[in-house]
């Protein structure tokens, strides 16, 4: 599955959907989040901690309360088997890594932050990280 196509996007859902810790922490989580791996934007419908939709490439009615931004790079640091430091967790990365972005509404994102970490933990050592 090569990063950041359709296929790895869906094999990112589907770990998110099975997560028996989104389970518990996710209900409130609903909301629309973006995720824009270069130029390669999605945006993530989620409903009580599952990723209900995937809009690709998202249109116009495709809004998104957030989303993180960065180049390709930083997103493979990120997601590889043995991330490097200040790449090891996505807060890191907002405080310390300049092309790691936080678009849109920074309440929303922070009103969420538990099941929003837990998410963006299950991205990591992903499979087509190095593809």
């Amino acid at each position: 599955m090569p990063f950041p196509d359709l296929r790895w996007i869906e094999g990112f859902r589907d770990r998110v959907n099975a997560d028996p810790e989104m389970a518990v922490i996710g209900d409130w989580f609903t909301v629309p989040i973006a995720l824009t791996f270069g130029a390669t934007r999605y945006v993530l419908t989620l409903e009580r901690g599952q990723i209900a939709g995937i809009a690709h490439p998202p249109r116009l009615h495709d809004r998104a309360a957030f989303g993180f931004r960065a180049p390709h790079h930083v997103w493979h640091r990120f997601i590889g088997p043995n991330p490097p430091p200040l790449y090891h967790d996505f807060f890191a990365m907002l405080m310390r890594v300049p092309e790691f972005v936080l678009e849109g509404d920074s309440l929303i994102a922070m009103q969420h932050a538990r099941a929003l970490h837990r998410m963006m933990n299950l991205m990591q050592g992903s499979e087509g990280a190095n593809a």
